[in-house]
């Protein structure tokens, strides 16, 4: 049976709501089912993927068990969660290249090996189904969505399929006979509706815990590689140590709650006692550990005061093309540093980019090649389109 300690600490660090009964169900000593469902829509995984990964992982030292379900049937259809427009289809060879490196990113986190892990084209590709689910759910109840009223009011499709994406979701939960679901925020819909579509099976209703979106390096959007705001889990040390230093100051606790072991005195002592600079490194030096070692993370934070301390450009950068002709402002839009035009302005006349040691004084100015620093830490090497 789980401890109090660890039973508080799965109902109360990182966590946003719980309903249902779990409080209830974790002092009873029964072994839950804990759900977690993902669309291998992209090939990778990042750190607001790690946030509910890591609640798993709490789940499983208390002894319960993770059911990992990959959407590889709901990957083809969509989740409107917090969109405002549909999602391009998927092609089968490409879910299934996501999904085999979605196993091996989870691997780093949580224990696969004791999981039970299904791909839910198992059971939805039953083409009675969706008649079946559409009897057990109104169109009302469905329509109360935010994402939709939103679509709806902006005048933006709403396909058929994309109704039926939360009912298929559900009965992911009916399949697995889950005790617990878990997701973000922008999921309390999806995880509500398991519940009522386990209850029109006749089973048990599944309690629900749902976490908050971790925003991404700009410090604004939830982390989302549509952005270009992400952290990836794969992320080399160097890098990911680079990118985690350029996470606004105003992250730092959120970071460290939701992504590391430290206590809530621990972090507290850190707040009181180090700069934002220095926590950021304690912060980034602990998460590239957790995913890449001790060593590597400690090479990752040498090469960091390196670069940052004594000024030296980085070997190896990464590349990136410029157009025939084109601005700053045009370059740093096309590969997301800055979201608009404005913010590229912004950037630059902050001194916030420059091209082989000398400040960029125009977005205006024609892309050449160099070397360039773009904000605090980010170095690339620019080369002309061939």
């Amino acid at each position: 049976m789980a401890s109090e300690e660890q039973i508080r600490e799965i109902l109360g660090r990182g966590v946003s709501e719980v309903i249902g009964n779990l409080a209830e169900d974790l002092r009873s000593g029964k072994k839950l089912r804990v759900k977690f469902g993902i669309d291998p829509t992209a090939p990778d995984l990042h750190l607001g993927h790690m946030v509910i990964l890591r609640k798993l992982r709490q789940f499983q030292k208390a002894g319960h068990k993770v059911v990992l379900i990959f959407g590889d049937f709901t990957a083809r259809i969509g989740d409107p969660s917090g969109r405002e427009g549909t999602r391009p289809p998927l092609e089968e060879k490409e879910i299934e290249k996501n999904l085999e490196k979605y196993l091996d990113l989870a691997g780093k986190i949580i224990n696969v090996k004791d999981a039970h892990i299904y791909k839910n084209s198992t059971w939805l590709s039953d083409p009675a189904l969706p008649f079946t689910l559409t009897a057990k759910v109104s169109v009302q109840q469905i329509m109360r969505r935010a994402d939709f009223q939103k679509r709806l009011k902006s005048d933006n499709d709403i396909t058929m399929l994309e109704f039926l994406y939360p009912l298929l979701q559900g009965y992911d939960s009916v399949a697995v006979k889950a005790d617990v679901e878990i997701g973000g925020n922008d999921q309390k819909f999806n995880l509500l509706m398991g519940r009522r579509i386990q209850r029109a099976y006749g089973l048990p209703e599944q309690s629900v815990l749902t976490m908050p979106l971790l925003e991404g390096t700009d410090g604004e959007r939830k982390m989302s590689k549509s952005f270009g705001n992400y952290i990836a889990l794969d992320e080399k040390p160097n890098k990911m140590f680079l990118k985690l230093m350029s996470v606004p100051d105003a992250l730092i606790h959120k970071y460290f709650v939701l992504l590391t072991d430290f206590s809530d005195a621990e972090i507290k002592v850190m707040e009181k006692t180090l700069k934002p600079f220095d926590q950021k490194k304690k912060l980034a030096g602990e998460i590239a550990a957790s995913l890449h070692g001790t060593e590597m993370a400690e090479k990752a934070k040498k090469y960091f005061e390196k670069t940052f301390s004594k000024k030296e450009i980085p070997a190896n950068l990464e590349i990136y093309r410029s157009l025939p002709d084109e601005s700053w402002a045009d370059f740093l839009v096309r590969n997301k540093f800055a979201d608009s035009k404005n913010a590229a302005k912004r950037l630059v006349d902050g001194g916030g980019v420059d091209l082989n040691g000398k400040k960029i004084e125009k977005a205006s100015e024609k892309v050449l090649p160099g070397k360039a620093k773009i904000g605090k830490f980010k170095f690339i090497e620019v080369k002309n389109s061939t």
